[in-house]
């Protein structure tokens, strides 16, 4: 543009404003629209002929930022589009969505203010923010508890914007909508109660859809994950364990491992064992427990003319809070060995012995003990 051009560009402008007459001519096209899209004819609307918009060299000044967007033929009249038009682009969220253009006819010098409404399409699907989300739930929230749920988003207004939100099929959640004046939040309400050692995770789809013809959605991969308590106690694998041992088996020989588990997990399902009963017993002082992976060693004498059978109590305790635990016996059949040297006893009859006593008279009884245990007598 010239310095001629120019200044008398500016006088058309201080012209224009003044003459109130002129007014504002206002179009309105869709978004996305092809190039070469004919939305108007602005010769018939300023009601001259398209060979004056010629003769008086009628344009779209270049000066504006939408000025690319739109061009006349005038050698028609018509107004068309020039590039490509995106109204989420140039408009954001905003309901309303209007670019001004000015135009000028020379000789004589007039300034034409024009308004383009940008129709809004449904060329956006609704989206959320990230593709899957995760919910943690403890395995006794109450019937009716809310978790709320990320917000869909959606770059259309109007009627092409979000409408609603539907969640998949489960027993467990329902949802709930509430429509805010920019907004539509959802919410889990718990339906049912959780068990997490039935099912740990709990895998949803929520469909966020919007008002469009044919309607667009987008999805949310919604994993509930269902955490622990300690709701369950440890189970032994067997409520009786029976062994045998030999007596005066050494220090440290080891005789039996008990095992217990736990349906909870992480320190829920941690266990600790123990001998269960007062400390300091004949049981407890022979034997002794690793607390960890329950296995049952000899930690003192055994002896079988002692104790031919041990009965031990163990406990399975995890580690919760508060703390769960069980029981189970362990039976211990103690082999006797042969380590005892018998006892030769005898029992005198007759205080003394006649010299004319028959042959055969019993003057002494003889007998074998192994402690308590009598042999044949003699």
């Amino acid at each position: 543009m010239d310095v001629t051009t120019y200044y008398s560009f500016w006088i058309v402008v201080f012209l224009s404003l003044w003459e109130s007459s002129l007014g504002q001519i206002v179009y309105s096209v869709s978004e996305e629209v092809n190039k070469g899209t004919v939305i108007g004819n602005i010769a018939k609307d300023l009601k001259i002929s398209a060979q004056e918009l010629e003769t008086r060299m009628f344009q779209i000044m270049p000066a504006g930022s939408n000025a690319k967007y739109f061009d006349v033929n005038v050698k028609t009249g018509s107004l068309f589009v020039n590039d490509r038009i995106d109204r989420e682009e140039l408009c954001g969220s905003n309901q309303k969505c209007a670019l001004n253009l000015e135009a000028l006819a020379q000789n004589p010098h007039r300034l034409y203010r024009l308004e383009i409404i940008v129709v809004d399409v449904n060329d956006n699907a609704p989206f959320f923010p990230e593709s899957t989300y995760v919910v943690n739930v403890t395995e006794i929230a109450n019937e009716g508890d809310r978790f709320p749920l990320p917000i869909a988003k959606d770059s259309d207004v109007g009627s092409n914007s979000l409408k609603d939100y539907n969640l998949s099929s489960n027993e467990y959640f329902s949802l709930d909508i509430h429509s805010g004046q920019k907004s539509m939040l959802a919410e889990l309400v718990l339906q049912k109660a959780l068990d997490r050692e039935k099912q740990a995770a709990i895998h949803l789809i929520l469909t966020a859809i919007d008002g469009g013809k044919p309607p667009k959605s987008g999805t949310l991969s919604i994993v509930v994950d269902v955490i622990d308590v300690n709701d369950n106690k440890p189970i032994f694998r067997k409520p009786l364990y029976k062994v045998k041992v030999k007596e005066n088996s050494p220090i440290g020989t080891k005789i039996i491992s008990v095992s217990a588990s736990d349906l909870d997990e992480g320190i829920n399902s941690e266990i600790q064992y123990s001998f269960l009963g007062h400390e300091n017993t004949d049981e407890t002082n022979r034997f002794t427990i690793n607390s960890k992976s329950g296995e049952i060693a000899v930690q003192g004498q055994i002896d079988y003319e002692e104790d031919s059978a041990i009965e031990l109590r163990v406990q399975a305790r995890d580690k919760g809070v508060p703390p769960k635990s069980t029981h189970c016996k362990v039976l211990i059949e103690v082999v006797d060995e042969n380590d005892n040297v018998p006892e030769i006893v005898t029992t005198p009859l007759l205080e003394s012995v006649k010299e004319d006593a028959k042959p055969g008279t019993a003057v002494n009884s003889v007998s074998f003990q192994q402690h308590c245990y009598n042999s044949t007598y003699l």
